[in-house]
């Protein structure tokens, strides 16, 4: 798939995800739930300002236009997509205005309710239509300067529609509406229903062996991870969590099965190739550069971007994490050790990561500072990220995720939602102490 598309298709996923949590807020506003007006506010915002005036416009003013000119068949698609497009304004005004009524008493929560839901439906069959009609007919009939242009389009800092600033805007926007999400709805990686079979697996392992010389540490690994979906991977010591994780960067050989990523096979892909394709790990012991400074330690987690975009990134990791950006001079070995595992991840987030592994992140940390960490974690899921979280302390883990699996001597031998193995008894007694 063209890049191009693999942007637009990242920005469904945001969109999905909110088109499942304004179906199941509808629900809950249907069975005498609270309206939660912060969040729709927030969430009303996000939809004018960015889907609306930026997301819609990438579409009709470059990719659609194109797919116009170079094929004439899909003109009735694109014609009953763009009518979408422009009524999409009126029908958020529309939904502001039925959050007011309600508000002053001069509406019904049901209407509200139902209008929540009919949009939630609406962004689903657009999204679909397009990812299942739109893009094949694209990389059809587009040429190679096509999507020359496009990109370009797409990749201009300076844009006022796709550059540094508007991205910025967007994701402050988005991070504002999952961080009022109340917690009965969420806004992470929940399925919510198929987009399209190859597309929802982000991740897809089958029968994966790795061995340590003579040593087989993986035996028959097999797992799949969503997009914008938080999966835990618990177990002991030794149980193989860690060489599963380097296994899917590629720094553990795997001797056997299959591993897909983004519907790519990528068993035999070199570890630097696979950072490439959005692979991320911030890895067990946090292994920072102990004498290079705390900047370019961040700076050599982006090696792989743009050096363009650098600056920007950075400072996205410094907001989150501030205290590296109060030390970035200093080398990075004078950290502590939660500062030090703040920078791992920082480090792995400068790659831009479509999938981010997390082994051990709290590790030999004190308690304070591994709630401050899960705390990061969290703000991640929130964002919509992809995460593999590989940790001993598996109630704060199973407890974050949206499913997990459960190994034992290489091996999975249990798998469900987070709050499923939680209460699951054997899981209980054996890695949760009660």
């Amino acid at each position: 798939m063209h890049s191009a598309l693999h942007i637009i298709q990242d920005e469904h996923r945001n969109l999905w995800r909110i088109a499942i949590t304004l179906d199941r807020l509808g629900e809950d506003i249907a069975g005498g739930g609270a309206l939660e007006p912060a969040f729709l506010l927030a969430l009303f915002d996000y939809l004018e300002h960015f889907v609306d005036a930026a997301h819609h416009r990438k579409e009709d003013e470059h990719l659609f236009a194109c797919l116009r000119q170079r094929d004439a068949s899909a003109i009735p698609l694109l014609d009953a997509l763009q009518a979408e497009h422009r009524e999409a304004p009126a029908r958020v005004l529309a939904l502001r205005q039925q959050l007011a009524d309600c508000l002053h008493g001069q509406g019904q929560a049901s209407a509200l309710a139902q209008g929540l839901r009919g949009y939630a439906d609406g962004l689903k069959s657009h999204i679909r239509r397009e990812e299942q009609q739109v893009f094949p007919l694209a990389e059809q009939a587009l040429s190679a300067a096509d999507w020359d242009a496009i990109q370009q389009a797409f990749s201009s800092h300076q844009d006022p529609l796709f550059g540094d600033a508007a991205s910025a805007e967007s994701r402050e926007l988005f991070h504002r509406v999952a961080s009022l999400a109340p917690e009965s709805v969420g806004l992470g990686g929940h399925s919510g229903g198929e987009l399209a079979s190859h597309q929802d697996w982000l991740l897809e392992v089958d029968a994966l062996d790795s061995s340590y010389g003579r040593i087989q540490a993986l035996s028959s690994i097999s797992l799949k991870v969503r997009r914008g979906e938080t999966v835990a991977l618990v177990g002991a010591n030794g149980a193989g969590k860690t060489t599963l994780l380097r296994a899917l960067s590629g720094v553990q050989p795997a001797r056997a099965g299959q591993l897909r990523f983004a519907g790519e096979d990528i068993r035999r892909l070199r570890a630097d190739l696979r950072v490439r394709r959005g692979i991320c790990q911030s890895p067990e012991g946090r292994q920072v550069f102990g004498p290079l400074s705390i900047e370019d330690n961040l700076r050599l987690g982006g090696y792989t971007q743009p050096r363009a975009q650098a600056d920007s990134d950075l400072e996205q990791v410094y907001a989150m994490f501030p205290v590296l950006k109060e030390k970035r001079r200093l080398p990075a070995g004078t950290l502590s050790g939660g500062q030090q595992q703040m920078l791992a991840i920082g480090r792995a987030l400068m790659g831009r990561p479509k999938l981010l592994l997390l082994d051990e992140p709290s590790m030999g940390l004190a308690p304070l500072l591994v709630e401050e960490v899960f705390n990061v974690v969290k703000t991640l899921k929130a964002q919509g990220m992809t995460l593999i979280l590989a940790e001993q302390n598996a109630f704060s883990a199973l407890a974050l995720a949206d499913r997990g699996y459960v190994l034992e001597t290489g091996r999975i031998t249990l798998s469900g939602g987070g709050r499923e193995l939680i209460d699951n008894e054997q899981v209980r007694a054996a890695y949760l102490g009660m």
